[in-house]
């Protein structure tokens, strides 16, 4: 017996918050018909029940235990349909806590001691770039200790 769209779509809801775009893919692949998923999703709007708002905040705060800054995660926000109004509402690149990350990924990843070799503080710096932290940050990190910001 086939499910209902409605069933579907709480039932991946149950598992974790969704965007309006995750919710409209993972439909469509089920196979249901573009009026259904644009009814159903509007209906879940109306609802509360699927929240872009939600969604962005729940999944900030699980790629920020994860370790990822905020410009990996504000573009992970938009490949899942979040728009940029939204993300800078909930991604503060002024906030301290980003730096702080951004210090405790560097020492889990390379110890308590900087590079001082070039070669090795671009590999350094190419991995915090690559979890989401500014290049003008990166390059400001001079002391584990105290950052000069």
């Amino acid at each position: 017996m086939a499910r209902s769209i409605n069933e579907v779509a709480i039932a991946a809801l149950a598992r974790r918050e969704h965007s309006r775009l995750e919710m409209r893919r993972k439909l469509k692949t089920k196979g249901f018909d573009e009026a259904d998923i644009d009814r159903a999703i509007r209906q879940l709007c109306e609802n509360n029940l699927l929240s872009d708002e939600r969604f962005s905040e729940s999944y900030i705060n699980m790629r920020r235990q994860r370790g990822y800054g905020p410009l990996r995660i504000a573009q992970e926000l938009r490949e899942r349909g979040v728009d940029d109004e939204l993300i800078a509402d909930f991604v503060d690149n002024n906030d301290p806590a980003w730096r702080t990350l951004m210090r405790q990924q560097y020492i889990k990843k390379y110890g308590q001691t900087l590079a001082s070799e070039y070669a090795e503080k671009v590999k350094r710096a190419r991995y915090l770039q690559t979890r989401g932290f500014p290049l003008d940050w990166i390059f400001k990190l001079d002391s584990l200790d105290e950052l000069d910001y």
